[in-house]
């Protein structure tokens, strides 16, 4: 039979006593190294195994706890002589099942100490793979006190062996490790990871326990394992002596039972005394019923954040996009300064830091990872690792210290065999984003249906439904305004009926619109009602925290309002200001009056007049004329306004809809007068669903005279270079949003250049002057109005 099946069939395991201690009653002086004691004196080793069998030990835990690298080089002894002859003894002793025994390796990793993640990973891979090959039964890993030193292991053990895996950390008097690691952080990732039961051992007695076992019991479905010692140790004439009887023992040991502890056994101070009263006192228990866990969780080191309806924050200042200082810091490394900013966005509120290293100009996977080193231990908060690249996602996920939320996975079927994959292995929480192969939705039904698909799919991959948290997709009022309640409808029906949680990344609803925190605030506000859980957003944006501490009052989250209180206590309520001035560069008004009253339609965005007006020009003056005087030079002045950030995009695109009714009305009356500039190409590279801002270049140079073919978004390269040979053209913009497909661009205008000497105009979220020049780009565009000034260059 199966260790697992043997599991499954117990209402409780019985693991064995101490080892060194017992072993320090016939040896009482030091010792170097334990292990040694499998070579020197075999029998005494087997002895104590046998004793623990006959007590009633269903697992026997082998000789090795300091079989590493570090510690048996000194010795002149080599892992595996040392865990074969370790499991060779413990087989002898008769016991049921036999488990590795791996202690932490005597270094501290970084950033406490010098040794590296990937260092301890590979020798406790070394000890794994020899305990495999000696037929143990499971890996035990015990008396941990760093979180990222366990991981190590535990991924050593998952990745290298299928046999099951039992993890405890020593958790001193204040209810944490030497390292500041909390009971209910370490339970989550051990869980995450795949252990088959975790726990607590060592440090203390029993009677200390309690409020440990509960925490742990709280947090995870997994078995919990208490294996104390008997009581706090005293000296005496030089040797430890543990005060605790077995009777005192079992006596706190049985409330640890009824809070959830099922595989119990004895750690230092203990011996088969201890067990035998442990086989006893199970005889009269019943297995403790413990309520199913199904939260929603992410942590760091030393605190989970529980993502629910009291609403989580999520803090977004760490994307490089739009942010120079950052950008800077990222391509120097410079990673106090992103541990800085991390800092100030948890002391303004933030429960997660996003973390986002989308830059071309470095490696995204070494610089994501780096970060989450540096971070490790300093930056208390959980960390969400945001990128959509695979590799990007592995690495930096495994050097987290704690258990992270991934950002992202979305409905495309390749993302998701890409994706949750990882999630599962790390058991991570993950954003998943509601779009697919066609794109963003623009209908409820149809962001449901991707719900669905990524909640079946992560079924399959063993991921439930709590993992999931689901990002509906703000859209930008200023240029879908008709969906956006779109997305807060989804919001509502994945709560209700699915039951799973939601994000929003709040700050796209506000683009192009003047006074942004407004917007975003009144936007958060509906969301919350909406039941949305989580938002990934700026705290240290007054408008938006205090719509979400407002929540937190009103929906009786916050109890007795005491967070708000303590929070606002000392503020008062100020003079009401005129919001309008205070938005406007300058602090004046911006003028829109125009002499001409054709150019001051377009301006004010009134197509109906425009069209009118234009027509009734046109019966004195010839559509060029039109044009050249009136319609070119009110879309001069828009776009001026638009790049002093006087006017907003939608009044950009509603001059832009009235430049098209005259346009109109001139081909209507005078065909040959509104005859093409030229032709430009336009395409949102592959990979990108994102195609906003290559619409709005579309519309602007058609509106300047010039013919635009449009392969639309996600277009493979080979596409745009057939599409280049057959019209012939002279001008190519290409459009990136997403930080993971810079790459994509660069490539592209590679495969360009080796068949055609079109220029190439890029722009995007995520392109900027310096990384246009190092994808090979003729021309950088900040915005559409910059595509229609470098149309005007080349296509005369």
């Amino acid at each position: 039979m199966s260790l697992r099946d043997f599991i499954a069939k117990k209402d409780f395991i019985i693991l064995d006593g101490a080892l060194g201690t017992t072993v320090m009653k016939k040896y009482p002086q030091n010792y170097d190294a334990l292990e040694l004691f499998s070579f020197n004196d075999e029998e005494l080793i087997r002895d104590i195994h046998k004793s623990y069998v006959a007590a009633g030990s269903d697992i026997i835990i082998t000789n090795t706890f300091s079989a590493n690298r570090f510690k048996l080089e000194k010795f002149g002894k080599t892992v595996g002589e040392t865990v074969k002859k370790a499991v060779s003894i413990a087989k002898s002793a008769g016991a049921k099942f036999v488990g590795l025994d791996i202690g932490p390796l005597g270094k501290l990793l970084e950033p406490l100490g010098s040794l590296s993640f990937d260092d301890a990973y590979d020798a406790f891979k070394e000890i794994v793979e020899a305990g495999a090959a000696c037929g143990v039964d499971l890996i035990y890993f015990e008396t941990f006190s760093d979180l990222l030193e366990l991981k190590a292991g535990i991924l050593a053990a998952k990745e290298n062996c299928g046999l099951p895996v039992f993890a405890t950390m020593t958790f001193e008097l204040n209810g944490r490790t030497f390292t500041g690691v909390s009971p209910s952080a370490a339970a989550v990732t051990a869980e995450g990871l795949g252990v088959d039961a975790f726990g607590l051992n060592c440090s203390s007695g029993p009677d200390k326990m309690l409020p440990i076992v509960e925490e742990i019991a709280s947090v995870i479905n997994l078995p919990i394992i208490a294996k104390a010692n008997a009581g706090i140790p005293e000296f005496k004439d030089g040797v430890s002596v543990y005060g605790m009887t077995p009777q005192k023992y079992i006596e706190s040991l049985d409330k640890l039972i009824d809070a959830g502890a099922t595989f119990v056994g004895g750690c230092c101070g203990t011996d088969a005394s201890y067990i035998e009263a442990i086989k006893a006192l199970l005889k009269s228990k019943a297995k403790p019923v413990r309520a199913a866990v199904k939260k929603t969780v992410a942590a760091s080191q030393s605190k989970i954040v529980v993502i629910d309806d009291s609403f989580t924050i999520i803090g977004e200042r760490l994307n490089p996009t739009g942010k120079p200082l950052l950008k800077k810091a990222l391509i120097e490394k410079n990673f106090e300064y992103l541990i800085a900013e991390g800092r100030e966005q948890l002391k303004a509120g933030a429960d997660i830091i996003d973390i986002n290293a989308g830059l071309f100009e470095i490696d995204e996977a070494e610089v994501l990872s780096l970060i989450v080193k540096s971070f490790n231990g300093i930056v208390d908060a959980p960390f969400c690792l945001d990128s959509s690249g695979k590799q990007a996602l592995e690495r930096a996920a495994r050097y987290v210290s704690g258990l992270p939320l991934i950002n992202s996975v979305n409905g495309k079927t390749s993302n998701i065999k890409a994706i949750l994959p990882i999630a599962k292995k790390y058991g991570a929480p993950i954003v998943c984003l509601l779009l697919d192969e066609a794109g963003i939705p623009k209908t409820v039904e149809d962001r449901i249906r991707i719900a669905e698909k990524i909640i079946a799919a992560a079924r399959e991959y063993g991921i439930e439904k709590e993992k999931l948290i689901f990002d509906c997709l703000t859209l930008t009022a200023s240029a879908e305004q008709a969906n956006v309640v779109n997305t807060l409808k989804a919001v509502k029906i994945i709560n209700e009926k699915y039951g799973c949680k939601t994000v929003l990344g709040l700050s796209n609803v506000s683009f192009g619109l003047p006074c942004r925190g407004q917007i975003n605030s009144a936007f958060l506000s509906h969301a919350l009602a909406h039941g949305l859980t989580a938002a990934i957003l700026n705290p240290l944006n007054d408008d938006v925290t205090g719509a979400v501490d407002s929540y937190r009052v009103l929906y009786n989250k916050d109890k007795n309002a005491e967070s708000y209180i303590a929070k606002y206590k000392d503020r008062r309520d100020g003079p009401k200001t005129t919001v309008a001035p205070a938005c406007n560069k300058g602090g004046g008004a911006v003028s829109r009056e125009a002499v001409d009253p054709l150019i001051e339609a377009i301006i004010k965005g009134q197509s109906g007049l425009t069209g009118e007006l234009s027509r009734r020009y046109l019966e004195s003056a010839d559509g060029l004329t039109v044009i050249n005087k009136y319609l070119i030079p009110a879309l001069d002045i828009m776009g001026a306004l638009y790049e002093r950030g006087e006017v907003f995009l939608p009044e950009l695109l509603a001059a832009a809809n009235a430049a098209k009714a005259a346009f109109d009305a001139v081909k209507e009356k005078n065909p040959k007068s509104a005859e093409s500039k030229g032709t430009v190409l336009l395409a949102t590279v592959f990979g990108d669903v994102h195609d906003i801002g290559k619409n709005i270049a579309k519309m602007l140079l058609n509106n300047y005279g010039y013919d635009v073919i449009d392969l639309g978004k996600d277009v493979p390269t080979d596409a745009i270079i057939s599409a280049i040979k057959q019209n012939d053209i002279k001008l190519v913009g290409l459009s990136a949003l997403m930080t993971t497909t810079l790459n994509n661009m660069r490539d592209a205008i590679a495969e360009i250049r080796k068949v055609s000497d079109a220029k190439i105009m890029v722009g995007g979220a995520v392109v900027t002057k310096e990384n246009s020049k190092l994808i090979g780009a003729d021309f950088y565009c900040k915005d559409a109005i910059d595509g229609v000034g470098v149309a005007r260059k080349l296509l005369l």
